[in-house]
């Protein structure tokens, strides 16, 4: 469990890592207490492991369990490496790995977007990944020369437009609702043509019915989602996972736990719906900028 503000390196992977381990004792069909016994731990162990409670998780453990579940290989060693990280906070992998060039951070994210019923995204700068279209994610990546190679800028591309299932699953599509400053509008990547394909494809995607998308225009003046971007994570109610609040700028993310806080970015983000014009006018607004390009 989070309880304040703390790094997303560990923080994903520790609640990532949980989250798998939970899967697979049920797939293991055994029970917590069955864990305890056979590997001579209290069972509030188990249960602190699943839930993301223990700041740091030792590698031994992750492979005791995942030896228990009799887990194939890959899974395993991608759970020891998640535990690696909790030790060591660095966003690198333990292991090699194919997909090397996504890092433990955006690996563990990725699990836990896929896991999430509902996301509460407030964007000012930048269109949000699951609203990306390939052109302009490959574009924001280039906007820091150097920062990236070739080859990072094209795998972290193809790992975006694969996130993007997750709103066209045909099991239980997550529930997205986007509010946009009208500068992610205005503010151009890499130029006209992708900006264009860019603003089309938001005002496509937001006609979907698990996808809602506002905007807020200039004219509102001053607001609370001045204060910056956040995406507010919500998981099933059967989950170990609880909601969180994930935070990042070019040079690191943040994840917030604290109900309390949660509380706060859930009225925050009610307030900027309500202050926001409707999604239809959003897709005129939308509409109307592309005309003026």
């Amino acid at each position: 469990m989070i309880e304040d503000i703390e790094s997303a390196t560990p923080a994903l992977c520790r609640l990532q890592l949980g989250a798998e381990l939970r899967r697979l004792r049920h797939g293991a069909g055994m029970k917590s207490s069955q864990v305890a016994k056979r590997l001579l731990w209290s069972p509030s162990k188990v249960t602190r492991l699943e839930y993301g409670d223990n700041v740091v998780v030792e590698p031994e453990d992750a492979v005791m369990l995942c030896e228990l579940y009799r887990t194939d290989p890959a899974t395993s060693t991608l759970l020891k490496d998640y535990a690696v990280v909790t030790k060591t906070k660095e966003d690198r992998w333990a292991s090699d790995r194919d997909d090397a060039l996504i890092r433990p951070t955006l690996h563990a994210f990725i699990g836990l977007e896929a896991s999430a019923v509902a996301l509460r995204c407030h964007a000012s700068d930048y269109v949000p990944g699951l609203l990306q279209t390939e052109a302009y994610a490959r574009a924001t990546h280039m906007t820091v020369p150097g920062m990236f190679s070739t080859e990072e800028i094209e795998a972290r591309v193809a790992t975006r437009m694969a996130r993007k299932e997750v709103l066209h699953r045909a099991d239980a599509p997550v529930d997205l609702r986007v509010i946009l400053s009208e500068s992610v509008l205005r503010r151009h990547a890499g130029g006209p043509a992708v900006a264009r394909e860019q603003l089309k494809h938001i005002a496509e995607v937001s006609t979907l019915d698990n996808v809602q998308v506002q905007v807020l225009p200039f004219s509102l003046g001053i607001h609370t989602g001045m204060s910056g971007p956040f995406t507010l994570i919500r998981f099933a109610n059967n989950s170990t996972l609880r909601p969180i609040v994930y935070l990042e700028n070019m040079a690191a993310s943040w994840v917030v736990g604290q109900a309390t806080v949660i509380d706060g970015y859930e009225r925050a983000f009610s307030d900027l719906q309500a202050l926001a014009p409707g999604p239809q006018e959003a897709r005129e607004m939308i509409h109307e900028v592309i005309k003026e390009m």
